[in-house]
C-alpha cells in the first residue's frame, strides 16, 4: 500500500529527503514538495520528478488537490517556521514529522524508542547531532546508570545552511534535553562546531560519558550493537575506533554530576558519519542523518498503518 507525504521545506534537507524517498521505492511517495521560494532549486528537481509543488508555503500545500490523499507530512524548515505550519495543519489530522528543533512532540530517536511514539501526532526528530549521538548514551545506559554524558557535533561549515544557523540554540538545548529524556543520562550537555575546514570534513562526534563500576565488555557490545542498528538505515555512521574507558577522580567532575552520583569511569565514543550523496554532498553527513532518521520514521507510521 502506498502512504503520500508531503515535505515542506524545498532547501537542501527537504530536496535531499525527497530524493531518498523516490530512490528507496518503499511504501512511501512524495505527493508535494512546498517551498516558498519559486526559483529554488527543490521545488524545480520536485516538478522535473513528477512531484506537485508549491511555493506558497503550508497553506499553499492545503489548497493542493494533492493535499487530500496525503497522510503524512514531513517539515523541513526550520524551529520558528514548524511552530506556525503545526498550528496551520492541526484541523487537517496529518501526522508531522518534524526535522526542526522545534521539539513540539515528543523526541523520537528511531533504534531506542520509535515504536513508544508511533501514534504520536508530531513526532520530532531532535537535531542531526542527537541522532548521531543519543543512541549511544542510550545503549550505555541500557548497561548502567549515565550521571552524566556530554556529546560534541562538528559538523563542515559548508553543510550548515540559513536554518541550521538560526537554529544553534535551539540545537543545543534541545539535544541536551535528549541526552537526557531519550538517552537516559542524569544530566546531558551538547557542543555544535561549524568546522570551516577546506575541503570540508565529514561529520564527527563525541560521547562522553561518566559512569560507576560496570563490566566493561558489556558496555562496549551494547554500542557496538547499537552502532549496527543506526548503520541500518545511515550507512555511513560508524565508529572511528574502540570504546575507551578511562579511569577518573570522582572530586574532579563533582560540579558534572548530582551529588549522589556513584563516578569511576569515562566512556569515549568516536563516530564518523559519511553522507550517501543523493543530493548533499557525501561530507554533509549530518543533515543525511536526519533525512534518513526521518525517513525511517516515516516508514514505520507506514508500515502500521497499511
Amino acid at each position: 500500500m502506498v502512504h503520500h507525504v508531503a515535505i515542506i521545506g524545498s532547501g537542501n534537507i527537504g530536496t535531499d529527503l525527497m530524493i531518498k524517498i523516490k530512490r528507496a521505492r518503499g511504501p512511501l511517495e512524495v505527493a508535494a514538495m512546498v517551498g516558498i521560494d519559486p526559483a529554488s532549486d527543490g521545488l524545480a528537481r520536485a516538478r522535473r520528478m513528477g512531484v506537485a509543488t508549491t511555493a506558497e508555503g503550508v497553506d499553499g500545500l492545503i489548497r493542493m488537490p494533492e493535499f487530500e490523499k496525503v497522510g503524512i507530512v514531513l517539515d523541513a524548515t526550520s524551529a520558528a517556521a514548524h511552530v506556525a505550519n503545526a498550528a496551520a495543519l492541526a484541523p487537517y489530522g496529518r501526522r508531522i514529522v518534524d526535522l526542526t528543533p522545534a521539539a513540539l512532540g515528543p523526541f523520537v530517536i528511531p533504534p531506542v524508542n520509535l515504536d513508544e511514539h508511533l501514534s504520536a501526532p508530531n513526532i520530532n526528530m531532535v537535531t542531526c547531532g542527537g541522532q548521531a549521538t543519543v543512541p549511544i548514551v542510550a545503549a550505555v545506559a541500557r548497561v548502567t546508570p549515565v550521571a552524566y554524558a556530554e556529546i560534541v557535533a562538528t559538523v563542515a561549515s559548508r553543510s550548515a545552511g540559513p536554518g541550521t544557523r538560526a537554529n544553534i540554540d535551539e540545537f543545543t538545548e534541545t539535544t541536551a534535553h535528549a541526552i537526557e529524556s531519550v538517552g537516559g543520562a542524569r544530566r546531558g550537555k551538547a557542543i555544535i562546531i561549524l568546522n570551516p575546514a577546506d575541503p570540508p570534513l565529514i561529520m564527527r562526534d563525541t560521547v562522553l560519558c561518566l559512569i560507576g563500576d560496570a563490566d566493561h565488555a558489556e558496555v562496549r557490545e551494547s554500542v557496538e550493537r547499537m552502532v549496527a542498528e543506526v548503520a541500518a538505515y545511515v550507512p555511513g555512521y560508524r565508529l572511528k575506533q574502540a570504546v575507551q574507558f578511562t579511569p577518573v577522580d570522582p572530586a574532579e567532575v563533582r560540579l558534572l554530576v548530582p551529588d549522589d552520583a556513584d563516578v569511576r569511569w569515562k566512556v569515549s565514543v568516536f563516530l564518523e558519519v559519511e553522507g550517501a550523496a543523493h543530493y548533499l554532498p557525501a561530507y554533509a553527513g549530518n543533515l543525511d542523518i536526519m533525512t534518513s532518521a526521518a525517513m525511517r520514521v516515516a516508514e514505520r507510521i507506514a508500515e502500521v498503518s497499511a
